[in-house]
């Protein structure tokens, strides 16, 4: 096969659409690591229940757009429940009890979706307004993944806006730094650390209903995705926002390219990523050195 500029460039546009997706899963997993130091393992089961949510809401509604709304808010409580009632009693009792609470949190959540829908994989028909293709100039594009695209970066600014220009992200970022100090300046921290993990959900909830359409929904899509977020987080630097973006693109585009020059390494390859970057930063691209201990 000839590899031409047109093609390479086309390979581009779908490395960042997959990496889109990739981001979203790992600013949800890095915001709540950020501020909770929680390394929430049920990351991939709330993603995957986010699709199953939109596609209920979209067959239900008759609407994509309402599912884009409806899902990451309904997740996003179901992810409050889960550190008030879960999660918060572990806090101060080491890193690991979260993680296992977690672990069999997406046992359980896997488990009650293939009750309720089945164990068999079902459509999640693109809107029509998004089908097709457009022209890039060089070639013709899915429109879905552009919108994709769009959606990542219009949600990436507004959560920047949120943590750097609000007076709410600047006790999110103050707790993540010293939770104690805050808590003796008055502020509730508890409830910041609630409104964090839905949104962490949240955000990984949009993320399924975004992947949806491009996949299908299934019980285990979640696990596979669980794999990348983490490697992607752990690449950019555990609780970094900055990183998470950085090292989902960065990975998309090289598992893509991959697909075009090495097919047999493309799973492979964010692998050799990881190692090349802990081998050089072992607390990753943009993350603070001591942050796990």
């Amino acid at each position: 096969m000839e590899i031409t500029f047109d093609l390479l460039a086309l390979q581009l546009f779908t490395g960042l659409a997959l990496g889109a997706v990739y981001v979203l899963l790992a600013v949800g997993l890095s915001l709540i690591f950020g501020m909770l130091t929680v390394v929430n393992f049920a990351h991939g089961a709330f993603f995957m229940l986010g699709a199953y949510i939109g596609l209920l809401a979209a067959e239900q509604t008759g609407s994509f757009w309402l599912a884009l709304l409806i899902a990451p808010v309904v997740v996003g409580a179901i992810g409050m429940l889960a550190e008030r009632w879960l999660i918060r009693p572990l806090y101060g009792r080491g890193i690991d009890y979260p993680l296992l609470l977690t672990f069999g949190l997406a046992y359980m959540m896997v488990e009650g979706v293939r009750i309720l829908w089945g164990k068999t994989g079902l459509p999640f028909d693109t809107p029509e307004v998004l089908q097709g293709a457009t022209s890039l100039g060089f070639a013709d594009f899915p429109t879905y993944r552009l919108f994709v695209i769009g959606v990542v970066v219009i949600l990436l600014v507004a959560l920047w806006l949120l943590i750097e220009r609000t007076p709410f992200g600047l006790v999110v970022r103050a707790g993540a730094r010293d939770p104690v100090i805050v808590r003796v300046l008055g502020v509730d921290v508890s409830r910041v650390w609630l409104i964090v993990f839905g949104t962490g959900t949240g955000i990984a909830a949009l993320a399924g209903v975004l992947a949806a359409p491009m996949q299908g929904v299934s019980p285990e899509m979640g696990t596979s995705v669980l794999t990348v977020a983490f490697v992607v987080t752990v690449v950019g630097g555990m609780g970094s926002l900055m990183g998470a973006v950085v090292a989902g693109l960065l990975i998309g585009v090289v598992e893509s390219m991959a697909v075009l020059f090495f097919p047999e390494a493309a799973k492979v390859s964010m692998f050799v990523i990881m190692a090349a970057v802990l081998l050089v930063r072992p607390q990753g691209l943009f993350g603070r050195a001591g942050l796990m201990s």
